[in-house]
This record gives C-alpha cells, sequence and structure tokens, in this order.
C-alpha cells in the first residue's frame, strides 16, 4: 500500500479550514484510514470544527469495541457530531460551525468509505467514479433533474450543503463498501479540488503522474493554476493487493 496527501491554503483564503489524516498502519481495530473533513463557520470556526472532528473520530476509533468497520465509520461520525455540536454551544466564537467529513479504510480489497457533506472519493483507474454522493443543494437538484449535471460546478448555490458534521442534534453518514483490483487508486478531496478541476482532468493527471505524491501536487497545483478560490486537500491511495494477517 502507498498512501500520500496534502491540504494548501489556495489562492484566495487566509486560513485553511480542511484537515487531512493518513494512516497507512492500524488505527485502533481499523488496519488503515484515511480522512479529508473541509470545516465551514465564522473565523477560525471552520478549522476548529475540521481538525477536531478528526481528531475525536480518531480516539473514537482507538477505544470502541466495534469489529466491523463500516459500524465503526458510521458510530464515529455520529459520535463526533455530538462533539462538535457541544463545542459550537459552549463557545459563541464557534457557533454555526460545522464540516464535512470523508473518511476510508481498506480491508483486503475492500473499502469501506463513510461520507457526510460534500467532499468526495473517488475511485480512479482506466476511468474515474465518483463513489460518494454530495450532500448538497445542486446535487439535490440535479436529482430531481432540475439542473443538468454540467452546470452543478458553476451555479451560485453550489456551496450549499445539506448535510454536515454538528450541523443538527444528529448526522446520517452515507456507508459505501467497494472491492478494488490491481492499479485502483482512491482519491478522497475536498471541493477546493472538484469545483476548480474536472474529473476528467483529475483522472488523467493521477494517470500520467510517476507516482501518487507526484499526482496529488500536481492536482493542487492544477487548482490554484485555474483560480485556487478555496482550500484544497487531496488524499491519494493505492491500496496495493492487501491480504489479511491471520497470525
Amino acid at each position: 500500500m502507498k498512501a500520500y496527501g496534502k491540504s494548501d491554503v489556495g489562492l484566495m483564503r487566509t486560513i485553511n479550514q480542511d484537515s487531512i489524516f493518513v494512516s497507512m498502519s492500524s488505527v485502533g481495530k481499523l488496519p488503515n484510514l484515511f480522512i479529508v473533513a473541509d470545516g465551514m463557520g465564522g473565523h477560525k470556526a471552520g478549522d476548529v470544527a475540521s481538525r477536531k472532528s478528526i481528531e475525536e473520530f480518531i480516539k473514537y476509533v482507538c477505544t470502541t469495541n466495534m469489529t466491523d468497520p463500516a459500524n465503526i465509520l458510521d458510530s464515529g461520525i455520529m459520535e463526533i457530531n455530538k462533539i462538535i455540536l457541544d463545542l459550537a454551544k459552549s463557545n459563541k466564537d464557534y457557533s454555526g460551525m460545522g464540516t464535512t467529513f470523508v473518511a476510508a479504510t481498506i480491508v483486503e480489497n475492500h473499502v469501506y468509505i463513510a461520507n457526510v457533506g460534500d467532499s468526495r472519493l473517488y475511485l480512479v483507474n482506466e476511468d474515474i467514479q465518483q463513489i460518494t454522493r454530495d450532500h448538497s443543494l445542486v446535487e439535490e437538484m440535479v436529482r430531481l433533474g432540475q439542473l443538468a449535471k454540467e452546470e452543478a460546478r458553476t451555479h451560485f448555490k453550489k456551496n450549499i450543503i445539506t448535510r454536515a458534521v454538528g450541523a443538527e442534534e444528529a448526522v446520517t453518514a452515507d456507508i459505501f463498501e467497494i472491492e478494488t483490483k490491481p492499479n485502483d487508486k482512491l482519491l478522497l478531496c475536498s471541493d477546493g479540488l472538484t469545483n476548480m478541476v474536472e474529473d476528467y482532468e483529475i483522472k488523467t493527471i493521477v494517470q500520467s503522474s510517476d507516482d501518487i505524491e507526484s499526482a496529488v501536487h500536481r492536482l493542487i497545483d492544477q487548482a490554484n493554476e485555474n483560480g485556487g478560490k478555496d482550500n484544497i486537500s487531496v488524499v491519494l491511495v493505492e491500496p496495493g493487493v492487501m491480504r489479511c494477517n491471520n497470525d
């Protein structure tokens, strides 16, 4: 397995409200863990929301008695939702803060994914496939046939998300399970990438890069070259051949 992640402030923001986590070794009962969180809120509140959500999620994963990866991801998000909500209520500077959250863990050739908000996970091989579904107003409009998919990226309401960690008393994460094949790559990212770089461009950059580290740098550079209007976070994972340790 290989993995690399980077977060960049972009060209228009002064604070990076994104946070990432990359671990190819075990975290609690999970054999590996990859996270991208894109915070929102007032001055520094988004930064606190994304960073704290990852910190508390890791604490939960390391202490839970659960063993099923999907259940760990799902219940972990419910737990951090309470923590972020309580933190926002306890400090007026954090009022209204929240964060997107996309997390993945790989067990053998199975990938377990949890998602809240519009940060994404893609499967990249000879093609590119968005696995997660955005919890956003424009995505709902696309599903209802009110907006063409091509128009969603530039719609004036594209930044309005309909679900976030810390936004309401209860949150429901979307849970996905996919299988990987040799040469597959997983890409987790914030909308600072996807609002600036088309999916086909992402695929081309990943496919044409010498390694995943250079691919991540090139993706961020491309997002900045296209305007860099938001913070940009990218985590790229090359699962390779995953085997279960039965020792």
